[in-house]
């Protein structure tokens, strides 16, 4: 059983959005009511597969376990397998689904193609954080963009065309480079191995590029077209403008699940291939990738602030929050690699939830205009105090998961970079300062307008979708070490392999001098 467990939980989705397309025909409110519950059921059962690859797993095994290896296409392997880094994405995202689907029970049009454009995408992001072959990794990597963009563009908003279109046009031409880079590696290492990859040395000795001498060789040029992509993907500033469109445009569910998950994917590509496959480039330029998030931090910040869309308000601190998770990785060190990875969990369930926050109102006003509000605690006093709770744990208040991210990777940053960190700390005063004063204008005040004094509270089922996150944001806001301890001997080997081939390649560099 074990050793097709990853299969297992990888395919479920799939094996059930084939049930609802073989089997489930009309679109009668019996077939509606039978395509959620399927999908439900498979999401539910998803992650209770994914709660026994947890409770097998060993934290102190540096290496990829479950490992499943099969011959597959042209003498590709198929090859699948999770390690500390990699084991709580996987959780996250089974965790993440099945509350998606229960948040969707409202959908009306063509519901059972909604489902199995989500059930579709569970795999396709499951194979990320899982796969073990480069181009494995690629087909999930760029098959996840398919229903995330048919998502936006058949249940979007009025918008919904242009920004399905930008997302999926920015985050596929970042990838192009990627393959570009990955043809090169399978050239120079003569595998599509992860693992062997990882230990592969690639050549770091300066070259000239078109005139242009390259510092770092091969590997800066193959870290600058993985960056590419993964840059895109988080998003960072300035790649960042498809994140709001995209948004605001998508349904409730697809907000949730590109903030929780697919934003995740970014980072995990910095932690899977950057580091430990292009050490040398990455060292060159890290410095810029830490002004860049910095950067990022403090302007899609003051961006936020001046919204007029609860959406997009998110949107903007989403990108503000992945600032410190790439500020974290780049630092290089135990507590910023920690701190990112925590950042990156923590984040998907408070995200999620202020995404569902405003799915929650959407749903009674049809409005999404900060403006249209005010008051609603005078009728809404449980969604006033969900939405309070996720909005201290969105500005990183003690106790809340959102505290220990960003306290950890700015402790990481001030190690290696002082400014870099007295600026990113700055960015903890402003997400108060738009958190804040999002909650006062829509939750604060007297009810005045006329359309909200009939609008009701929150029904049995939305508080139950929100009770898993507010426990899980509590639970880990308290003991983090549910996490660290987890990701913590991963995150170390990973450490001492990117000092080790820094320090071989920087006496390489001196012997080719002399």
């Amino acid at each position: 059983m074990n050793d097709s467990l990853l299969s297992l939980v990888t395919f479920i989705p799939t094996f059930a959005a084939l049930i609802l397309v073989i089997f489930l025909r009309g679109e009668d409110e019996m077939a509606q009511r039978n395509a959620k519950r399927v999908a439900l059921t498979a999401t539910v059962i998803t992650f209770l597969v994914s709660i026994f690859v947890l409770a097998g797993f060993d934290p102190s095994d540096t290496g990829f376990q479950f490992v499943e290896e099969r011959d597959w296409l042209m003498g590709l392997k198929y090859k699948l397998g999770v390690d500390g880094i990699s084991i709580l994405f996987v959780m996250l995202t089974t965790f993440i689904m099945p509350l998606v689907i229960w948040a969707s029970w409202d959908v009306k049009v063509r519901v059972k193609e909604y489902m199995i454009a989500f059930l579709l995408l569970e795999t396709l992001m499951l194979g990320v954080f899982m796969a073990l072959d480069l181009v494995l990794f690629y087909l999930f990597f760029e098959a996840g963009l398919i229903p995330m963009f048919l998502i936006i563009g058949i249940w979007g908003g009025a918008n919904r065309i242009y920004a399905s279109f930008k997302f999926f046009l920015y985050t596929f031409l970042g990838s192009v480079l990627m393959l570009v880079a990955m043809i090169a590696m399978f050239v120079d290492a003569g595998t599509t191995d992860i693992p062997t990859l990882m230990t592969h040395q690639f050549a770091s000795g300066t070259m000239k590029v078109m005139g242009i001498t390259v510092i770092g060789g091969m590997q800066t040029l193959m870290f600058l077209a993985f960056f590419a992509s993964f840059a895109v993907k988080m998003p960072m500033w300035p790649v960042h403008t498809w994140l709001p469109d995209a948004h605001v445009q998508a349904p409730t569910a697809g907000s949730v699940v590109l903030a929780a998950i697919l934003l995740k994917m970014g980072g995990y590509g910095f932690l899977r291939f950057s580091l430990p496959m292009f050490p040398i480039g990455a060292e060159v330029l890290t410095p810029l990738v830490l002004w860049m998030s910095a950067i990022a931090i403090v302007y899609t910040s003051l961006v936020a602030l001046v919204q007029e869309d609860m959406k997009k308000l998110i949107a903007y601190s989403s990108v503000a929050h992945m600032g410190y998770v790439t500020m974290g990785i780049f630092a290089a060190n135990q507590q910023g690699i920690d701190g990112a990875i925590f950042q990156m969990i923590s984040h998907g369930f408070i995200s999620g939830a202020l995404f569902l926050c405003v799915g929650v109102i959407y749903d009674r006003m049809h409005t999404r205009e900060i403006d249209a509000y005010g008051g609603l605690v005078n009728r809404m006093p449980a969604y006033a105090l969900i939405f309070m709770f996720f909005t201290m744990a969105n500005v990183g208040l003690p106790g809340t998961s959102g505290f220990v991210g960003e306290f950890l990777t700015l402790m990481g940053v001030f190690q290696v970079n002082t400014w870099v960190a007295l600026i990113a700390t700055s960015g903890v005063i402003l997400s108060a300062a738009y958190a804040l004063w999002l909650y006062r204008r829509v939750v604060m005040g007297d009810l005045i307008k006329e359309s909200l004094k009939t609008i009701s509270d929150m029904t049995s089922r939305e508080k139950m979708i929100f009770a898993p996150l507010v426990a899980m944001t509590l639970i880990l806001g308290v003991y983090p070490s549910l996490v660290t301890d987890i990701i913590g001997p991963s995150v170390e080997n990973l450490i001492s392999n990117y000092d080790t081939a820094l320090a071989q390649g920087a006496s390489a560099s001196q012997t080719a001098s002399h």
